[in-house]
């Protein structure tokens, strides 16, 4: 194992959760303060400007953004390359990264997620109705048929799994939290692969400590997770109270 590293972000976030898949890939051990940053405190403000998940931090560098600390892992780790190595597919990679994270984000996460999960918890309000409707009868198809065009019937993008079929697959975790699930008659190479994916080890060995994070209450959430066998920070960033502000989960 190389050198553990601290992240910050909540193991139920699509760009933590890609983040520890490569994590996991790279063989690099790591150990985690999973915090929303609803409930980041002024240190965590200090480390990420923008307010968002995940943070890396190694030694003296401190790294934001998911796509950010994916190229970064790949390019100072040696094992398992996370891009594959002819140009032209390295492009398409970071081009499905970025979809991903652009697109998909907005759809699952602000779409959905955000709406029918985080928002009545931790603001103890209703999501907003008109945008699910949108996501749900536009958005999401148009997503997921631009990705049925995309996908492999079988196997990984580039030959062995990386960083983007893994940056893909992470959104559907999320949109399953929100009780979307895709329809294998309409999109059978996107439902395959999502299925194909979320049981990869990489993903599958981060389900347990989802659910504990999804259903502890938050008073007692960090000592579920460490029963749970979660590699937890000595120390938290997080606050009690949650605040709002410009922030990605």
């Amino acid at each position: 194992m190389a050198d553990r590293v601290r992240i910050v972000g909540s193991y139920v976030s699509p760009y933590v959760r890609k983040v520890l898949a490569c994590l996991a890939l790279k063989g690099v051990d790591y150990e985690i303060d999973p915090i929303t940053p609803f409930y980041g405190g002024q240190e965590f403000g200090r480390l990420s400007p923008l307010r968002r998940i995940p943070v890396l931090v190694a030694g003296d560098l401190t790294l934001c953004d998911s796509s950010v600390i994916c190229a970064y892992l790949d390019e100072h780790y040696a094992g398992h390359r996370l891009l594959p190595a002819a140009a032209a597919d390295r492009a398409r990679a970071r081009w499905l990264e970025e979809f991903a994270d652009t697109r998909l984000g907005d759809v699952f996460i602000w779409g959905l997620f955000y709406q029918r999960v985080v928002h009545p918890i931790v603001w103890g309000e209703p999501g907003d109705a008109a945008r699910i409707e949108k996501t749900l009868a536009t958005d999401a198809p148009a997503a997921l048929d631009y990705l049925e065009g995309q996908l492999p019937a079988e196997g990984w993008l580039f030959g062995e799994i990386g960083l983007a079929d893994i940056a893909v697959a992470s959104f559907f975790r999320n949109a399953d939290y929100a009780g979307f699930a895709t329809d294998a008659a309409r999109w059978p190479r996107t439902a395959a692969f999502v299925r194909r994916a979320l049981d990869h080890r990489v993903f599958a060995d981060l389900l347990p400590f989802e659910d504990v994070q999804r259903s502890a209450n938050p008073a007692g959430r960090r000592q579920a997770l460490l029963a749970a066998g979660a590699p937890l920070t000595g120390e938290t960033l997080g606050t009690r109270e949650p605040r709002k502000g410009i922030m990605v989960l």
